[in-house]
């Protein structure tokens, strides 16, 4: 059977297995090790399986899937009910980071605006592959050209458990961090995570719940943001609204490099990034023009069909971008399969739209214009181009050869 995500002639991806089924029901959390139950603990029996991302399962090993399905609610609410016990050397400061794309979802969902939406939820939080892709299946001659940069959740991640802990005097292992992200895929990056060198010897992130997997704890529990009590964003900091990233709907990567390479490069002040489809919506391209020559030429990718044909262009040597911003989700971040979805798991078009709608109207503030981040950056990173800046904000890639252990053998 052919995946409607990649251009492969045969792919397992449509077809929940039996070793699928049992990796996702199965598969004991830490709560059900220890025995432990709580008032939380019946709010937890929301499952997902492999095939709700959008990666091909040929990157997760068994192993791996084991690990997936215990990136669920049942965890989050593990720590929730050991901070209810008496031994308070047991208890962890739990942290909760909401991605952007996910607000928009809370808001449409719940009917309020954005900077409503994103204080009832903190309120009631108080009471949670592409690159996977590129390393485990197209190899070294893709992996060369990763950008080094980390992703939002890998930075989150040692902001909480570096940055924080020092201001909170705490061990990295006293804090649980939890990721709102929109889809799946951000699951799997929390598991790479593990494997990967750290400045605070521990992992980022702890756990990672969808925005759907927070909606339907909030109906299982009967309560919904709208219910919740307000609260503010970033603790004792003042804020008026809720401001975001430049971009249409996803990481806003290419826009913020845009603008730093025409400066750069060229000393153009770009103002507005404008974005122009060519083979559909989800493969779009920007270009900056000198003295009536094209000097720069960037491009977004989203979706595994706009990503093959990338790569073919690219082995073959007829891609002429000098950056291009990649994504597995069609449609973006906004599009992720956690969130926005109906019953029976397809797209909510309709509510799509709305979300579309409320992100386009969120005000956007570059971040070399906060003084919060520029704070951090001479506290935290001792500079911009400091050794410790280079250390915590980069990373690197491994080209791994796909084995027999791999969840999807055929393609």
């Amino acid at each position: 059977m052919k995946c409607e995500h990649c251009t492969r002639k045969e792919c397992s991806k449509k077809t929940k297995t039996d070793d699928q089924e049992s990796l996702s029901a199965d598969a004991p959390s830490p709560a059900q090790e220890n025995g432990e139950k709580g008032e939380f603990h019946k709010l937890a029996d929301a499952k997902i399986f492999l095939s709700d991302c959008l990666a091909c399962d040929s990157c997760v090993t068994a192993e791996e899937g084991v690990q997936l399905s215990q990136q669920n609610a049942k965890d989050f609410f593990r720590v929730l009910n050991l901070n209810k016990k008496c031994d308070t050397s047991k208890h962890k400061v739990l942290v909760v980071s909401v991605c952007p794309q996910s607000l928009p979802y809370f808001a449409a969902k719940f009917n309020l605006s954005v900077t409503e939406a994103s204080r009832r939820l903190c309120g009631f939080l108080k009471s949670l592959g592409w690159v996977r892709y590129a390393e485990r299946v197209l190899g070294r001659p893709i992996t060369a050209h990763l950008c080094t940069a980390k992703s939002p959740q890998q930075v989150m991640g040692s902001l909480v458990k570096d940055y924080f802990a020092r201001q909170q005097n705490l061990s990295p292992e006293k804090i649980f961090h939890v990721i709102v992200a929109p889809c799946y895929d951000k699951k799997l990056e929390a598991l790479q995570e593990g494997s990967l060198p750290t400045l605070h010897g521990s992992r980022g992130t702890d756990c990672v719940l969808t925005s759907g997997e927070i909606a339907q704890i909030m109906e299982q529990g009967d309560l919904s943001v709208k219910d919740a009590a307000i609260d503010t964003l970033f603790g004792d900091l003042k804020e008026d609204k809720v401001t975001r990233h430049d971009g249409a709907s996803s990481d806003g990567h290419l826009a913020h490099i845009f603008r730093h390479a025409a400066k750069e490069l060229f000393n153009e002040d770009v103002e507005e990034v404008t974005y122009r489809a060519l083979r559909n919506k989800d493969f779009q391209e920007v270009t900056l023009e000198k003295n009536g020559e094209v000097v720069l030429r960037f491009a977004v990718a989203y979706g595994f069909r706009n990503i093959q044909n990338m790569i073919l262009k690219l082995k073959k040597g007829k891609f002429p971008y000098h950056f291009v911003e990649v994504l597995a989700c069609a449609g973006g971040c906004l599009n992720g399969r956690g969130q926005a979805q109906t019953p029976e798991g397809h797209a909510d078009k309709a509510l799509l739209r709305q979300m579309e709608g409320i992100y386009a109207d969120i005000p956007v503030r570059r971040p070399e214009s906060s003084a919060h981040v520029q704070g951090l950056y001479q506290e935290w990173l001792e500079g911009i181009n400091s050794p410790k800046a280079r250390e915590v904000l980069h990373t690197t890639y491994q080209s791994q050869e796909r084995g027999a252990h791999s969840l999807d053998i055929k393609w």
